[in-house]
């Protein structure tokens, strides 16, 4: 799940950059790259994902 949020968060900060939009000092491209990058992480690291339990037999 959490892959899939830092794939928008990415594809924003590439929008916001390639567009060369002038956004506040929270909102610039390089700050939500890290956000999506963070989020990757995360991702890759197994937190946020969906919990399985082992097989019944």
């Amino acid at each position: 799940m959490l892959g899939i949020v830092a794939a928008i968060v990415l594809f924003i900060a590439f929008l916001i950059n390639a567009a060369d939009l002038s956004t506040n000092d929270v909102f610039t491209s390089t700050n939500v790259m890290l956000i999506g990058l963070a989020l990757l992480a995360l991702h890759v690291s197994g937190v946020g994902g969906w919990a399985t339990r082992g097989r019944r037999r």
